[in-house]
């Protein structure tokens, strides 16, 4: 089984066990992710839009980094015009956990008023 999540308006397909490379994410190494899955595909299938709606990929953050460094040259002819820049993009290497629907906690029941209806309130019709 596959899915293929959202993060940052880029896709990305993952399966379980899957190391996979992000833009930046602001997340300590170690913490627990989830992005919002698009598409998932399996044996029976695949499966996009409304019948994935509440289905989400569980990551852990592995590395936090920068890429291998990218020279940008700037020349025009005859202009005496250069620039010369570096760039090291910043990424974050997850690794994917589970894909499935959120674990749901349950909500304590809502308690019952407890008030108490005295005789005037009865004879009035006030609650």
């Amino acid at each position: 089984m596959y899915a293929v999540f959202e993060n940052g308006s880029k896709q990305y397909k993952a399966a379980v066990g899957d190391v996979v490379k992000l833009e930046k994410i602001d997340a300590a190494v170690g913490t627990t992710v989830t992005f919002p899955v698009i598409m998932t595909a399996d044996e029976s299938g695949i499966a996009a839009g409304k019948e994935v709606e509440g289905v989400r990929v569980t990551c852990v953050v592995t590395q936090q980094g920068k890429d291998k460094k990218i020279i940008v040259f700037k020349y025009k002819p005859k202009k005496n015009e250069r620039k010369k820049q570096g760039h090291r993009q910043p990424y974050t290497l997850v690794k994917v956990q589970e894909i499935g629907a959120p674990v749901m906690k349950e909500s304590p029941t809502p308690k019952k008023s407890t008030k108490t209806e005295t005789p005037d309130d009865a004879a009035q019709g006030n609650e």
